[in-house]
């Protein structure tokens, strides 16, 4: 019981450390982005599955000037750079059905959140959760998955004992 008490808190500790890392890059990218002008943040995020944020940076008209993505499931993705966004308004983007279609279902729901927090900016309608930029790391995968097996093994223990 100690050694699998012990693995856990292990887990959690690399868990914490490399999603600093992760956030690291984030911090990165938005800071790259944002010296080239207004950045733009569409979310996907997904507890079990791939989930995914895009970062661009765009000018008072709408044009993109730089795009990038981070999807993926692990702490390990990092972002990668968009070039053919770059140059295209967001609008006509968003609105062209052939244009969403040469990217996969999460970019295309990534590039239409941020088009709907373009819409909701430029309207003054944005929620205080568009503002949010806190991250509770007890929300990632890995501590979800280790939460759910702690659950399961306790549950299974409790029945043990009143079996005995």
């Amino acid at each position: 019981m100690l050694i699998i008490g012990l693995f856990l808190v292990g887990a959690f500790l690399l868990q914490g450390a490399l999603g600093l890392i992760q956030i690291k890059n984030f911090t990165k990218n938005y800071r790259d982005l944002r010296l080239m002008g207004r950045v733009l943040i569409g979310k996907n995020p997904k507890r079990f599955r791939s989930g995914s944020l895009i970062l661009m940076s765009i000018d008072e008209a709408g044009k993109i000037k730089a795009a990038r993505i981070m999807k993926g499931v692990t702490i390990f993705v990092k972002f990668k750079a968009l070039p053919d966004l770059t140059g295209e308004y967001l609008a006509i983007v968003a609105a062209d059905h052939d244009t969403l279609q040469q990217y996969d279902r999460l970019t295309q729901q990534c590039i239409l959140n941020a088009y709907r927090n373009y819409v909701d900016f430029k309207a003054g309608k944005l929620n205080a959760s568009d503002y949010d930029t806190s991250t509770n790391v007890f929300t990632m995968p890995l501590f979800e998955k280790i939460r759910s097996i702690g659950l399961t093994t306790m549950a299974s223990l409790k029945q043990r004992r009143n079996d005995i």
